[in-house]
């Protein structure tokens, strides 16, 4: 049996929290008060309360293994540690216990300009990146042009990375990290600064890296990616492995933790100008991860301070490229409100909503009658993320293959010669 090329065995990373009872910034009445506390303790006898130091293990007790060629998706919600996980295998970061084995060369992608130097221009640095993963100067010479043409910064390879866009960075240090054959790539959230091009881009050569035999470590939120690219899924909770098999499965047990709760907006009550209308609450069912061909739910919520004729709502759901893919408009159906002062409650349900993988928001517009005033808009809200329950098909599901799969049904008719 072959020996696995990352195993990982009861790991931990602890940090100490530090709490500081007393104000960093005091006022001259402060000072003042603090010297008569002081004063009276030192009568009275009082204990001096003292700072409190605690325990944060952001990872605990992970174990699993990874067979040389898999793609693994490191899946979970904020502060689960994945993060935390990959700089320890990347041993930016030492472990507070456990212990891991790595067989082989690793190149990672962690945060946007790791291993560059900012005075450095992008031909110098992809020579001293290269160093830093252990290639060789005649391996970087080899891989030089298939860089660049990758990375598209031909124009500003001369110029100094600290005069690169964000995207640009990405670009570069992707374009290294994954063209110098390491045997291991670990790819944080980092290709979220890149376009959509580029994303998927990067996705088709995660994809030639693993059939070249290589190992891929993915952390992503996006879920369409997470099929496209992954055999399989580790799920961490709270610095634990949760979960630890098929893509598929991974997915819908992540699933279960965000759906814990819907996805909602609720109004601050502060607002730039005062309303005639305006959104109290809106609330998304599922939140989180959505299955695409599900029911999709949505409650809303508007307050009317004063009747209103005819008020209107209308609701977009918007695509990770920000284009609308969905426009839900009550009034449409003869659904108004605001003929009375108070809250008015309108549900919206689509039995079954074939949105295409990807991400997505809400964007909602609070109204009079269509054409008139708008009171309130509202953009970015609601995020949520739509699956499928079946690993998709490299094209047939791609955010870019379309924005809308509606339910179709072919039969296949006589040929008549």
């Amino acid at each position: 049996m072959a020996e696995p090329i990352i195993r990982v065995e009861n790991l931990g990373k602890c940090y100490r929290i530090h709490h500081e009872t007393r104000e960093r910034y005091t006022a001259l009445r402060d000072v003042i008060t603090n010297k008569a506390k002081a004063f009276w303790r030192g009568a009275n006898r009082e204990p001096r309360t003292a700072n409190a130091d605690e325990d944060f293990w952001a990872l605990k007790d992970v174990s699993f293994e990874v067979k040389q060629g898999e793609v693994v998706g490191i899946i979970g919600r904020n502060g689960a540690g994945k993060s935390t996980l990959l700089k320890i295998l990347s041993r930016i970061t030492e472990p507070t216990k456990g212990r891991i084995t790595l067989n082989g060369r690793v190149a990672s992608l962690l945060e946007v300009g790791t291993g560059f130097h900012p005075e450095l221009t992008g031909r110098e640095n992809i020579f001293l990146n290269g160093a830093i993963l252990g290639m060789t100067k005649a391996e970087i010479r080899s891989k030089f042009d298939e860089i660049v043409a990758f990375a598209e910064v031909e124009k500003f390879l001369d110029t100094p990375v600290k005069r690169y866009s964000s995207g640009m960075y990405v670009r570069l240090a992707f374009a290294v990290a994954a063209h110098l054959e390491p045997e291991v790539l670990i790819i944080d959230e980092v290709l979220a600064v890149g376009d959509t091009a580029f994303q998927n881009k990067c996705l088709g050569k995660m994809q030639s890296v693993s059939k070249s035999g290589r190992t891929v470590l993915f952390v992503s939120h996006n879920i369409s990616s997470l099929q496209t690219l992954c055999d399989r899924g580790v799920v961490l909770n709270a610095g634990q492995v949760a979960f630890d098999g098929s893509i598929g499965d991974a997915i819908r047990e992540y699933s279960k933790s965000v759906n814990k709760a819907d996805a909602s907006y609720c109004s601050s009550g502060k607002h730039e100008t005062p309303s005639v209308l305006k959104m109290e609450i809106l609330s998304l069912l599922p939140g989180g991860v959505h299955v695409s061909g599900s029911r999709f739910t949505l409650r809303v919520i508007i307050a009317s301070p004063v009747p209103v004729k005819n008020g209107c709502v209308s609701i977009q759901i918007v695509n990770q490229s920000g284009a609308p893919v969905l426009h839900l408009r009550p009034y449409d159906h003869g659904v108004f409100f605001g003929d009375a002062a108070g809250c008015s409650t309108l549900e919206c349900m689509i039995e079954d909503c074939w949105l295409n993988v990807g991400s997505y928001s809400l964007t909602t517009y609070v109204s009079d009658p269509p054409g008139g005033q708008l009171y309130e808009r509202l953009s970015g809200i609601c995020p949520f993320s739509v699956t499928v329950e079946h690993s998709p098909a490299m094209f047939g599901w791609r955010p870019e293959a379309c924005c809308y799969v509606a339910p179709e049904k072919w039969v296949s008719l006589k040929v008549e010669s």
